[in-house]
């Protein structure tokens, strides 16, 4: 078991570090506060996904919501980790939380990990 959650650690890592990726990792609430600010100012849509290394349910997602970020090339994809960022994250209750932003505006938020589920609000987002 334990066994377990080091390997989903790593591939987590692996897929937020990955210098390839299409996923913007936020982690300090430094950098999670000036990607709101750049949300805010910006007219692309973003969709960012709250979560937790030991959340068993966000390291599940997380595989398919990277990938998804380079099918929904509209979207900019942001991952936050609440332990990483707590000031900015504090009115997060659920984990995962995706969060949908389109004008600068927050338009949309989807609690839990639901992979097809996520496709249409993103689909229906981008």
């Amino acid at each position: 078991m334990e066994d377990d959650g080091k390997k989903n650690m790593k591939e987590e890592e692996e897929a937020t570090n990955n210098p390839q990726r299409a996923v913007n990792n936020a982690t300090t609430d430094e950098q999670l506060t000036e990607i709101l600010t750049d949300i805010k100012s910006s007219k692309s849509s973003t969709v960012i996904k709250y979560g937790s290394s030991w959340c068993r349910v966000c390291d599940h997602i997380l595989p398919a919501f990277n990938q998804m970020s380079k099918e929904f090339s509209k979207l900019n994809f942001v991952y936050a980790d609440i332990d990483e960022c707590p000031e900015t994250t504090q009115d997060i209750r659920y984990m995962p939380t995706f969060r949908f932003f389109q004008n600068g505006e927050r338009v949309d938020e989807m609690y839990g990990a639901g992979e097809q589920r996520l496709r249409d609000r993103l689909w229906l987002h981008s």
